[in-house]
């Protein structure tokens, strides 16, 4: 047998701990490879759609490329480290340290031809339905056919081969053999009792209460201003929360009698601490990133959704016509008459309304305040079914629109309710009721008032002019196709609700999807992480619980055991994340006044669900593993 066949031997009996580094590998080389195969599709570098696409896949695809690189290079450390007994071994054979190195260098290189092979293969049988989800998600006009990415799989394979053949020259080179006593011991060594200082843990514990303290607490522009220090002071705190008061709390629970001797708790406690101590910097490492992934993805989500909402907000009428100051009653028509001859050409059936929008002075607000009447209100209403109002003759209703309340500062409610509306009599009527409505586009709010008392009001301040048409349900497509046509003829003037939505996400996909697939790597990458430190200490469970089941271990216990010990291990650092993530959401909602608890959710718990889908993936191979070795 020669020394390359004893390499490619060595990784087959090794595929238990290979199969992550492999996966992930592959999958990692996957999502490189379908950003190249959108980058150099026809359609992009024909120049005929969405440019800022094409940048911003080349931007992620540099991103996720210098990841795998520091992924691949921590994968292999912790194969590594594994490994200490394999080398010692080696050595009393009579192999070198440079033999162990070029062995090191081998299996590297055979693991990330197959890994880069396997991710083209996949990301090939893969790309039809993918390029499916692009087109839909990017919103573009073309159609994103399949082709064969011959420069894709060139430029792919060759980036991810040099990867692979430097990352295995590094470690190669940097792999320092210790003495041969130290490596046949290997995990066998006596690491002493782990220690905790108390003033750390404590100190843990006020980092952490005083960077979400300060998060939930600011508001506004305030939160820009706060993140850095806040950032710092989170991310000190997680290191310390692994590395120190995790470790003491062990001990605490540990000194617990009450705890500790109940039935299998002592199995369970009894080296978590060590385990806990030994996988800190893992636990600090997949935590941190795991909080990137979610608030990412958690940010870009919102972000949109916010930017939808208002303006969904501001224009709840199919188009809204808003003409100029100085525009000519002929001016109107002709607008007006294109308008409608735009619907026409394009069959869409919509209702028209129109009113005459009064600006009076009032007693707190002199600069003027829309005041209109019921039946002008109710009319609008009536079009997009909204509840309509009656008030008093000597009432008025306060109207605040809803995307008024995502600006900061006082609401318009609160200075409208502390006015009052004078008539020509000399009589004033004041407000009695808000309403939250979408009729009138007037951020800074109006008055409702009776009909009889609307006419009362004496000369306004000004006029203004309001027409919109609302189209019934179900033309979507002429809808689109008629905001497009008024959006170049009548530019600033009519507003199509949604054409606008549809350019805003547009301009928005490439950002949301490029941010859902590296918050992806990120994640996948996390939880390969884990597995990697799971399965590191497995050959010392194994003689652990082989010694425990010959003193009367039974299975059922046995899988309590090492069901509680993976998900400690296992969720620990996720959850710390997932709370990262909602807090950093939560101070991302007070920054743009917006509740963004719909949207957190929605992230967190995907990538929650995930995650426990995971853990019984590990879980079902993991118990598998322990339980061939006592059985």
């Amino acid at each position: 047998m020669t020394f390359r066949q004893f390499a490619f031997n060595n990784v087959l009996r090794n595929k238990r701990m290979y199969i992550a580094y492999f996966l992930s590998s592959m999958f990692t080389v996957m999502v490189f490879f379908t950003f190249a195969i959108f980058a150099f599709h026809p359609a992009f570098t024909g120049g005929s759609i969405n440019q800022n696409a094409l940048f911003g896949m080349a931007v992620s695809g540099g991103i996720i490329y210098v990841f795998s690189f520091f992924f691949v290079l921590y994968s292999m450390s912790s194969f590594l480290q594994s490994r200490k007994k394999e080398f010692g071994l080696l050595m009393m054979l009579g192999a070198s340290d440079r033999q162990i190195r070029l062995m090191v260098f081998l299996e590297n290189i055979l693991i990330g031809f197959f890994a880069t092979v396997g991710g083209i293969l996949t990301g090939l049988l893969f790309a039809k339905v993918i390029l499916l989800i692009a087109e839909n998600v990017l919103i573009i006009n073309e159609s994103l056919y399949f082709y064969f990415p011959s420069l894709a799989i060139v430029v792919t394979f060759l980036s991810f081969i040099l990867l692979f053949f430097c990352i295995s020259v590094f470690v190669s080179f940097i792999l320092r053999t210790n003495k041969l006593i130290d490596l046949i011991k290997g995990d066998k060594q006596s690491k002493g009792e782990p220690k905790a200082s108390v003033f750390l843990s404590i100190l843990a514990a006020l980092l952490l209460i005083a960077g979400y303290g300060t998060a939930l607490s600011v508001k506004g522009a305030t939160v820009v201003f706060a993140m850095i220090p806040v950032i710092l002071v989170v991310t000190l705190g997680t290191y310390l929360l692994f590395t120190q008061l995790s470790v003491f709390i062990i001990r605490l629970i540990k000194g617990n009698q009450l705890i500790f001797w109940r039935k299998t708790n002592m199995l369970l406690f009894s080296d978590l601490s060590f385990r806990m101590k030994d996988n800190a910097r893992t636990f600090f490492l997949v935590a941190i990133i795991s909080t990137v992934a979610f608030s990412a993805i958690g940010t870009l989500y919102g972000f949109q959704s916010y930017l939808t909402k208002g303006v969904k907000d501001a224009n709840p009428y199919t188009i809204e016509y808003l003409p100029w100051a100085d525009d000519s009653e002929e001016v109107i028509e002709k607008d007006i008459h294109t308008i409608n001859a735009v619907l026409k050409e394009e069959d869409v059936e919509a209702k028209m309304e129109s009113a005459e929008l009064r600006y009076f002075e009032t007693s707190e607000m002199s600069n003027g305040v829309l005041i209109t009447r019921a039946s002008d209100y109710n009319r609008f209403a009536a079009l997009i079914g909204e509840k309509e109002v009656h008030p008093d003759e000597n009432e008025a209703i306060v109207v605040e629109q809803s995307a008024a309340m995502l600006t900061q500062g006082p609401k318009a409610s609160e200075k409208l309710m502390a006015s009052s509306i004078q008539m020509d009599n000399g009589q004033e009527i004041q407000p009695e009721e808000v309403v939250h409505s979408e009729i009138f586009s007037e951020l800074n709010g109006y008055y409702v008032v009776n009909d009889k008392a609307y006419n009362r009001l004496g000369s306004p301040l000004r006029t203004d002019l309001s027409i919109v048409w609302e189209a019934k349900e179900g033309q979507e497509d002429q809808i689109l196709e008629a905001g497009r046509k008024l959006n170049e003829q009548l530019p600033h003037k009519a507003y199509a609700n949604d054409y606008t939505l549809y350019q805003i996400n547009k301009a928005y996909g490439p950002i949301l999807f490029i941010g859902l697939f590296i918050g992806i790597v990120f994640f996948v990458s996390a939880g390969s992480f884990l597995y990697f430190r799971l399965f590191t200490d497995l050959d010392e469970e194994k003689r652990k619980f082989r010694a425990i089941a010959k003193i009367g271990l039974k299975e059922s216990e046995l899988k309590k055991v090492v069901n509680r010990q993976i998900a400690l291990l296992f969720f620990s650092p996720i959850i710390i994340a997932l709370v990262h993530g909602a807090v950093a959401l939560t101070a991302l909602s007070h920054l743009f006044d917006y509740n963004l608890a719909a949207e957190s959710s929605l992230v967190l718990g995907s990538f929650a669900v995930i995650q426990i889908i995971y853990f019984w993936l590990v879980r079902y191979f993991y118990i598998k593993q322990v339980k061939g070795a006592i059985l």
